[in-house]
């Protein structure tokens, strides 16, 4: 699967003209949520088009500051939200603004603790009511998971044994026994040491959460950076997202 991503990026970045002498050494900033996709994305551009791609996980004040420093990297991922601010600031090239990933919301228990049954919207609810202690996060997935708390009905009959996360992931205060059930989103959630996937969101209770990329206006490397972005809306990398367990945003 990666060959043929790889394949197809390396037909992508000749027709651009990209790649092949004076490699470039990219630096992409991303959000927490578009990290594991990203990640997959940068190997297969790397080995397509012979660029240096550097990945690194920026929030809060380490992100303003490396924003405001002289060399702050070449691509930003984030929720679209964030953008309208770093445009005002001329942080970004507006133009350059592209959605490419959708990460919908998942469930996960502690390790070895019994799954419960979330497959489907009723099933979720009465998962939720039984739980003796809920954790989920602020920004888009916390969010989304408190709105559809909400429209299950639940919000105060909850609120007593939820816990809301501010810093790392959810599944790090899972693991800690901080709370039973942790809701987040799924590609951060798979496969963490000390606690268990049970499933997805069910219904349209599942609102998931987008990230886009652009194009920092203090990059040192436009051309490839940019070769970047398109590769990264290709049919190419659709199939390299999914393995993260996101979907490619619709086109």
């Amino acid at each position: 699967m990666r060959l043929r991503a790889s394949i197809a990026a390396s037909c992508m970045l000749a027709t651009l003209g990209v790649g092949g002498a004076g490699a470039a050494d990219l630096v992409i900033l991303t959000n927490q949520g578009a990290t594991p996709g990203v990640r997959e994305l940068a190997g297969a551009f790397s080995q397509a088009s012979g660029h240096k791609v550097s990945v690194i996980q920026e929030a809060g004040a380490a992100l303003e500051r490396r924003l405001n420093s002289d060399a702050p990297g070449d691509l930003l991922t984030a929720n679209p939200e964030q953008f309208e601010e770093l445009i005002k600031k001329g942080k970004v090239v507006p133009a350059t603004v592209t959605p490419f990933v959708l990460a919908g919301l998942g469930v996960s228990v502690r390790a070895g603790a019994p799954k419960p049954d979330i497959s489907t919207v009723e099933a979720y609810k009465a998962a939720l009511i039984a739980a003796k202690s809920i954790g989920y996060s602020f920004g888009c997935s916390g969010t989304h998971v408190a709105e559809g708390i909400e429209k299950l009905g639940l919000t105060e009959q909850l609120k007593a044994k939820t816990v809301r996360t501010r810093t790392g992931p959810v599944t790090d205060y899972l693991a800690r026994g901080e709370f039973e059930l942790g809701i987040q989103q799924t590609n951060i959630m798979v496969g963490v040491a000390g606690t268990d996937y049970v499933g997805p969101v069910p219904g349209d209770i599942n609102k998931p959460c987008p990230s886009n990329v652009a194009l920092l206006t203090g990059s040192k490397e436009p051309e490839a950076a940019r070769a970047m972005i398109t590769f990264m809306v290709s049919p190419g990398a659709a199939p390299l997202l999914r393995k993260t367990h996101v979907e490619p945003y619709p086109r």
